[in-house]
């Protein structure tokens, strides 16, 4: 029993492969084979060692077939070699089919496989290097800008997962915009646009084919997005000048304005605090403004032209009354539009002659400005410069006043703005007569400007307004506030023409006395002390007998002229540049006056007249160029 379970093995192994163990090896002698047939091997790892060694039977000999992988095995004697440096991402399994031949007639054929392991060798891409998109202004937060198909990147390593970040190049960006994950690179709206704040915002997108920062081996790209606000037509139009709330809210502004009955004033009307003028509240979309009367305009006493907003009168009004008149601005393509309300009192007055709250305006504008710039009021250089005449007659502005330059031909009246005609090309200081005429009455009134035309627009003195705001300017007369001081000792400054130019003339520093060293004392202070008290009582003794004096020869004309009523001056003499000092006003008043100077009683032929003051001397060269003074009652100018 024992025997046969001894034989068992060997038998079935003969029955099985129909020869005995050792016929197996002598077959298996006269067959190719190999002892390992699959190989793992990295990518971009140059193998120079040999893959495997082949046993090619006597006689026999092996060769590449044609299923072998193209150019990467080669057989040296009786070995198989990688010949090329596996890359994962062209290939990531070589096949090498081994054919054994006895002369022309194939005897064996076997196959060995190698692997590509992959490594993380390639950066990943993005398929644009800057994205410039447009965004509605009044796109919703939380939409979706760009879908995360067109930001994606592209990684050739097949199992990298990709980390992506979003940095802001504006700043304040990241507020407006983020990423919808960091595998997820869709771009989300967090917060409402708005044009005029940011019109436009940058970002670079960074991605990194790892999750840390520090891993090795670790690639990262950047690309850039650029995303343009388009302004949505969110606020009507607004009229001017107004103010705000908040950067979105305008105030608007409210006109006045004053009509004489029984008269068609052939010019548009004159109203406060400017001429109607709307805006499009989108400055960025800008549409045009067309006015027309909504209401109130009784008898269609007025007309207002639909481009430029200019009210007219079509007929006279009889008898006085206020009109309520409330003005439509509506943009263009009919999209928007706001009510403003004119109030236009007619006054049963024909006006008396105008009179101008100031003898002299100043304004300021920039070398070399060309035709149709705006003159600025040089006390307030963010606003306009203003000139407005006022009739005693009327509480509000008086609509029949216009107003012209008569000497200067680089500039001109446009209501009560002054605008240039021309471009300014020298620097200086320019001087322009403005007169102003009641159409009705035919009284005139002048008045100076003085326009300095400098190298630079002089720093604004108010805040500044933000895109798509402007500022309430006040009602009122005139803004221009600086007058021309009065020159010290009563002397007379030299009048320069009106219309000519006056170039700045340096201040001189006047050098100060004694540069050298200083001397020793000489003296105590009890020394000095005694001396001053004598010097005090000397000088106690001489206003007493100067006293005595003036008592004794000037006694009796002081009695006569101590009641003496003073003289009146004549009437609109309104020149506030030559107020002596103590008089002087540098506030606007609307009608300033002078106090009267007692009269002088001439002196008698016995007794010889006192000394008068000193005749005027000329200006001192350092000092500025004084303006020519205003029209005199009469309505002659001093020029």
């Amino acid at each position: 029993m024992g025997s046969w379970a001894l034989l068992w093995p060997p038998l079935l192994l003969t029955g099985l492969l129909g020869r005995p163990p050792g016929a197996v090896a002598q077959a298996q002698a006269q067959y190719c084979s190999v002892n390992k047939s699959f190989f793992e091997v990295e990518e971009n790892t140059n193998v120079t060692e040999p893959l495997v060694d082949i046993h090619v039977p006597e006689g026999q000999e092996v060769i590449l077939g044609s299923l072998s992988t193209p150019f990467a095995f080669r057989i040296q004697g009786n070995q198989l070699f990688l010949n090329v440096t596996p890359d994962y991402e062209e290939n990531s399994l070589l096949e090498a089919q081994l054919l054994c031949q006895s002369g022309s007639t194939l005897v064996t054929q076997l196959r060995v496989f190698v692997s590509v392991l992959d490594v993380n060798d390639n950066a990943p891409e993005f398929p644009f290097t800057t994205k410039e998109i447009r965004v509605e202004e009044d796109t919703k937060v939380n939409s979706t800008i760009i879908p995360e198909t067109e930001l994606q990147a592209e990684d050739k390593d097949k199992d990298d997962i990709l980390f992506y970040t979003l940095q802001e190049v504006t700043a304040g960006a990241s507020d407006y915009f983020s990423l919808v994950g960091v595998n997820h690179p869709a771009l989300r709206l967090d917060r409402t646009l708005d044009f005029y704040e940011r019109p436009n915002m940058a970002f670079w997108l960074l991605v990194r084919d790892t999750a840390e920062e520090n891993v090795e081996p670790s690639h990262t790209a950047t690309a850039t997005l650029v995303l343009n606000v388009v302004p949505a037509d969110l606020r009507p139009p607004w009229f001017l000048p107004c103010a705000f709330s908040d950067g979105h809210v305008c105030i608007q502004a409210q006109y006045h304005g004053a009509v004489p009955t029984g008269h068609t004033l052939p010019s548009p009307l004159v109203l406060r605090p400017g001429p109607i003028y709307a805006e499009d509240g989108d400055r960025g979309i800008h549409q045009a403004i067309i006015y027309s009367i909504f209401s109130g305009n009784v008898n269609s006493t007025f007309v207002i032209h639909p481009d430029s907003g200019n009210l007219t009168m079509a007929r006279s009004v009889p008898s006085a009354t206020t009109f309520l008149l409330l003005v439509k601005g509506q943009q263009a393509d009919l999209a928007r539009y706001s009510v403003t309300q004119v109030t236009v009192e007619a006054v049963a007055a024909a006006g008396s002659p105008p009179r101008f709250p100031q003898s002299l305006y100043r304004g300021t504008v920039a070398l070399g400005a060309g035709a149709g710039v705006v003159v600025k009021d040089a006390a307030a250089p963010s606003q306009p410069l203003r000139i407005q005449a006022r009739d005693p007659e009327f509480s509000d502005l008086n609509s029949a006043i216009t107003y012209r330059i008569t000497n200067h031909s680089h500039f001109r009246m446009e209501g009560e703005v002054v605008l240039t005609t021309t471009t300014l090309t020298q620097a200086g200081a320019f001087y322009a007569e403005v007169e102003a005429n009641n159409t009705v009455t035919s009284g005139t009134a002048t008045t100076v400007i003085e326009i300095q035309v400098s190298e630079q627009e002089p720093p604004s003195t108010a805040q500044t307004p933000k895109p798509g705001t402007s500022q309430l300017m006040p009602p009122g007369v005139g803004t221009s506030t600086s007058h021309q001081p009065a020159i010290p000792g009563g002397g007379t400054a030299q009048t320069p023409e009106p219309g000519t130019a006056l170039p700045m003339t340096p201040s001189r520093n006047t050098p100060s006395s004694g540069g050298g060293p200083s001397e020793d004392k000489r003296f105590s202070v009890v020394d000095m002390a005694a001396l001053g008290g004598v010097l005090s009582a000397l000088l106690l003794l001489a206003l007493l007998g100067l006293t005595v004096l003036v008592h004794k020869h000037y006694g009796s004309r002081l009695k006569c002229c101590s009641g003496k009523a003073p003289e009146p001056q004549p009437p609109g003499y309104d020149n506030q540049a030559v107020l002596p000092d103590h008089e002087a006003n540098w506030a606007p008043t609307p009608s300033p006056t002078h106090d009267p100077k007692p009269a002088e009683a001439p002196p008698t032929p016995a007794e010889p007249a006192p000394p008068g003051p000193a005749p005027p001397g000329p200006a001192p060269p350092g000092s500025a160029p004084e303006a020519p003074a205003a029209a005199r009652a009469g309505g002659s100018p001093a020029a």
